[in-house]
């Protein structure tokens, strides 16, 4: 169970991994775009507060790969810890800003967190 909780935790990280790279990197390009629907203006116009939401899910990213190479208890604590702030942000985004977050971020982080527990 050790193993599949860690595919699952590894798994998120590289969701906040590719969220990093499509808000700070492709957000006026093509694929940031067509991610949210945006012209290119509101993309140019959004871009900041875009970026500024990557770097985020970069340092959780930055936190699951530190759980998962942490010995424990301290990576489990790590891992725990970080997969409650996906689930957590994944919850408010959906209800602020778009409810298909709720899909891609907090189930994928919320089952994450299951088998981390479970593995326990």
């Amino acid at each position: 169970m050790q193993t599949v909780a860690n595919v699952l935790v590894g798994l998120v990280a590289a969701l906040h991994v590719y969220i990093l790279v499509m808000e700070m990197f492709l957000w006026e390009k093509k694929p940031g775009r067509g991610l949210h629907g945006f012209d290119t203006e509101m993309a140019r116009a959004t871009a900041p507060m875009a970026a500024n939401q990557g770097l985020y899910n970069g340092f959780l990213a930055a936190g699951l790969v530190w759980g998962l190479f942490a010995d424990d208890p301290t990576g489990f604590r790590v891992r725990v810890f970080f997969l409650v702030c996906v689930v957590v942000a994944g919850v408010y985004g959906a209800v602020t800003a778009n409810r298909r977050i709720l899909f891609a971020q907090a189930l994928p982080g919320a089952l994450a967190l299951a088998a981390v527990l479970a593995a326990r």
